[in-house]
């Protein structure tokens, strides 16, 4: 799930294994040899009131017809995400906010509870996280949301140009490991895909509560010419990575200023943020237009 989900799953990993045993293999990448995932393939059994909510609600909210095979994250071979499969699944033609890694669904469910004039599409790979999402949909009784259990770089690569009206990215596993910030979501990849998918003007609304990770997103999205940073707040960070073991040497390394956004009211506090705050960590907020 979106919120750390690996922090404590780290110490499953060592050197030139970044798996977790009885993982779902995935295809192939020519570059790497497989794909280069931003999480980790596991099972996880469902409580019983989680179990009701997918039996009684999954149809009423999570999208079946994306996915390539039973179990598969990545969309079907001749599927797209266009205006005319969102008319399809939604009621109405209403702007469409894409949360990447949505979690428990804290946040999309009360952004669509708040805005029944938009649109809103969870992307969550844990069953977990998909069918907590769905209890919360169900018990308000939205019906401008809708579910995708898909990785989502795969499905921005296959969305329709100007589709998405937003996207939003909040507090991604942050892989504090040096070896594995080549797994952050956040990467020049999927920033060109979704600079393609937004509509003219979108944003990518990103947020992080560990120093490092916004580093990362500096380094990939402010030289981009295809995104303008609206952010007007001004944030000291060190200008070198640090990993999970020299997290502390990062105060005394070389820092510079950069452009960030403040916190985006749209955004609830949930619990996992609040205890972010209470643990003393600043909150980083982006917001990168399409220009």
């Amino acid at each position: 799930m979106s919120p750390h989900t690996l922090w404590g799953m780290e110490q499953q990993y060592e050197d030139g294994n970044d798996g977790v045993a009885g993982a779902a293999q995935e295809p192939a990448n020519p570059l790497h040899g497989r794909k280069v995932l931003s999480f980790v393939r596991r099972s996880a059994r469902l409580d019983a009131r989680l179990q009701r909510a997918l039996d009684n609600h999954a149809d009423d909210y999570v999208l079946g017809d994306i996915a390539a095979r039973e179990g598969s994250l990545d969309p079907a071979e001749d599927f797209r995400f266009t205006r005319a499969y969102m008319r399809a699944h939604w009621d109405g033609d209403a702007p469409i906010t894409v949360e990447v890694g949505s979690g428990q669904g804290e946040n999309i469910v009360a952004a669509a509870v708040a805005h029944p004039e938009r649109n809103f599409l969870a992307l969550e790979v844990y069953d977990p996280g998909v069918a907590h999402t769905v209890l919360l949909a169900a018990k308000q009784g939205v019906r401008n949301l809708r579910i995708a259990q898909i990785n989502a770089p795969e499905l921005f690569a296959v969305a329709e140009p100007g589709a998405v009206d937003e996207v939003w990215t909040f507090f991604p596993d942050p892989w504090p490991k040096m070896r594995h910030h080549k797994r952050r979501i956040v990467q020049p990849g999927l920033a060109a895909d979704v600079h393609a998918a937004l509509r003219d003007g979108g944003v990518w609304r990103i947020a992080t509560d560990i120093e490092d990770y916004a580093l990362h997103v500096h380094e990939v999205m402010d030289g981009r010419d295809d995104f303008a940073n609206d952010g007007d707040l001004v944030v000291s960070l060190p200008t070198e990575h640090v990993g999970k073991g020299n997290a502390a040497d990062a105060a005394a390394l070389p820092h510079a200023d950069f452009r960030e956004s403040e916190r985006f009211d749209g955004r609830v506090l949930t619990n996992f943020e609040r205890k972010g705050l209470d643990a003393g960590r600043v909150i980083h907020d982006f917001t990168y237009r399409k220009v």
